[in-house]
């Protein structure tokens, strides 16, 4: 089978493996698609993920397939099931699993960036974060699931969601059109993204019913709002999202900064308005939701979907000789079905 192994920083190559071998709790995938994001790049560029990735390794986390074979011990699944994968592996037994903090888990692994993921022809996973999709969702949507289900973890954590609320989405990335959907799904009506492109933000308006969109390029971000999503991850944005809100108000940090990077916060301000300000790790116990999101089409992420390759395009893709703008997905089997 041909897998794209990331052999050292910056560095790729394609190698021809065997097929592996399930063990007795896990699964074998024929990999459909294989979602690219903003972590793939981080890892890719030698900065950590959720873990570190530490070379060689497949990478590929957002992952769709059909079930080959299965270990001895698995029973909820058969080959031919149309799968997807929820790449996080918990321990199960360290302080923050037992207390109910998985996402912080001291011994995190993940299919695709502690052990091989999707950017292979096949890959093993637990069966007991593998999830069989229904056949209303197409396995190209279904390779997007990791990131839905982190969006749908942002929504778990919010408190006391209420249908008067008003919402400020800064970024209008994939992401941020994830979040509009995610928001309206639970509820919420008032919804305000903001981008840099009047072009974009116009059709984003329409598609995603956007009550305003705001080109930060050419006005400032008008008034103050009850939920606040920062989905860029640069100090400016994140310094606004802090600014930008109603007395009681709570902030998700869902973009991810640098190591080390740091932004400004007016600490009488957070006393004053009695701000909550929470970052978003992952997706615990998010698939289920995500599954019944994109089953009934509350959420879609297709039209999102804005580039499809070959995993052979790969490489080009992450070290930027062929830039691409909006959401890659890797089309490792499309035959499959």
């Amino acid at each position: 089978m041909k897998a794209l192994v990331m052999t050292g920083k910056q560095e790729m190559k394609m190698e021809e493996r065997d097929i592996p071998t399930p063990k007795d709790n896990e699964v074998l995938i024929e990999t459909a698609y294989a979602g690219i994001c903003g972590t793939d790049d981080a890892l890719f560029n030698g900065l950590p993920g959720s873990a570190d990735a530490v070379p060689p390794i497949v990478l590929g986390h957002e992952n769709s397939g059909v079930v080959k074979a299965v270990g001895k011990n698995v029973t909820e699944f058969k080959e031919g099931d149309r799968v997807s994968v929820d790449p996080n592996i918990y321990c199960g037994h360290c302080f923050y699993c037992h207390t109910g903090l998985f996402e912080e888990c001291e011994n995190l692994s993940a299919v695709g960036v502690t052990r091989d993921g999707g950017l292979e022809q096949y890959f093993t996973a637990p069966d007991t974060v593998v999830y069989r999709i229904p056949d209303a969702i197409s396995l190209k949507a279904a390779c997007s699931m990791e990131p839905i289900s982190c969006g749908v973890h942002t929504m778990h954590i919010m408190e006391n969601i209420q249908p008067h609320m008003s919402a400020l989405i800064i970024g209008d990335g994939f992401m941020a059109k994830l979040f509009a959907q995610l928001l309206r799904a639970y509820g919420i009506r008032n919804i305000t993204m903001t981008g840099r492109h009047d072009d974009l933000l116009a059709k984003e308006q329409k598609e995603l019913k956007l009550t305003h969109v705001v080109n930060t390029t050419k006005e400032e971000i008008p008034g103050d709002y009850d939920i606040v999503i920062e989905a860029v991850g640069k100090p400016e944005t994140q310094e606004a999202a802090v600014k930008h809100t109603n007395n009681g108000a709570q902030v998700f940090m869902f973009g991810v900064g640098e190591p080390g990077q740091t932004f400004s916060m007016n600490t009488y301000e957070i006393f004053k308005k009695q701000l909550t300000v929470k970052g978003s790790m992952i997706n615990p116990n998010s698939f289920e939701d995500t599954i019944a999101l994109l089953e009934t089409g509350a959420v879609e992420v297709e039209p999102y979907q804005a580039n499809t390759i070959s995993l052979d395009q790969v490489e080009d893709v992450l070290n930027k000789t062929t830039p691409m703008t909006g959401k890659t997905v890797v089309a490792v089997n499309p035959n499959l079905k």
